[in-house]
């Protein structure tokens, strides 16, 4: 008896995206395919559906979820988010009151001035995008950012999907920064430039004490899961 992990073995022959109401259908030798509480596998835009199309017709002989990044994204927001959205709109905002790039070092010298070239445009991005002026302090001390702020990037936020909700939600978490993933959202730099912004105090350790493998592999694990969600949100 085998100890190992269920394999699922590919059950069907085509795939194929099919117009539904307001969504594009992923299908599977005609039948709508379906996520993990049994509701239809759609997405609200063509090139996002195809994608994920993609990757279920590039599946062998076995299903193998890892390979399905895009999936899993699509089909938790599905799954979650007629309950969750508000959630994950309100953790946005909750993170800008700790937000990673507005916690400056005091020293020494040298991490302040990287965190300042590195962090810097990230602050000027979000108030001419969003009209939101971030309150930036250092040390440990907690800042409180103002209401005018909070508002504007609510504002941007609210009749947002839950498929951009929860990617959203997802850069955040990985990034510590809602102010990186708003500024992924939009564009503002290159996702794996974005994601290189948030381990700016990890590489002045590195350099300082030197790297540490198991610490590297959780980082590019966090790095592929970041330029997923950024490929995500390109295609919605």
């Amino acid at each position: 008896m085998s100890d190992g992990p269920v394999r699922i073995k590919r059950f069907y022959e085509t795939v194929t995206v099919e117009a539904g109401d307001n969504a594009f259908v992923i299908a599977l030798d005609g039948h709508q395919a379906k996520t993990q509480t049994s509701k239809p596998l759609a997405a609200s835009t063509l090139p996002l559906a195809q994608a994920v199309a993609n990757e279920w017709g590039a599946q062998g002989e076995f299903i193998e979820r890892k390979s399905m990044p895009l999936t899993a994204i699509l089909s938790a927001a599905i799954d979650c988010g007629a309950d969750d959205s508000a959630q994950w709109r309100q953790d946005m905002l909750d993170y800008l009151g700790s937000d990673l790039v507005s916690y400056r070092a005091e020293a020494p010298k040298a991490l302040v001035e990287s965190q300042s070239v590195a962090w810097d445009p990230y602050i000027y991005f979000l108030r001419s995008e969003f009209d939101a002026a971030l309150v930036m302090t250092t040390g440990v001390m907690a800042v409180s950012q103002s209401d005018a702020t909070i508002a504007s990037v609510r504002r941007a936020l609210e009749g947002q999907s839950a498929e951009t909700l929860f990617a959203l939600r997802t850069a955040t978490a990985i990034t510590g920064s809602a102010v990186l993933s708003l500024a992924l959202w939009k564009n503002y730099r290159e996702a794996s430039d974005i994601f290189d912004a948030s381990r700016i105090d990890e590489r002045f350790q590195e350099e300082r004490w030197g790297e540490d493998e198991e610490a590297r592999a959780r980082e590019e694990s966090m790095r592929d899961e970041f330029l997923t969600v950024g490929q995500f949100l390109s295609l919605i």
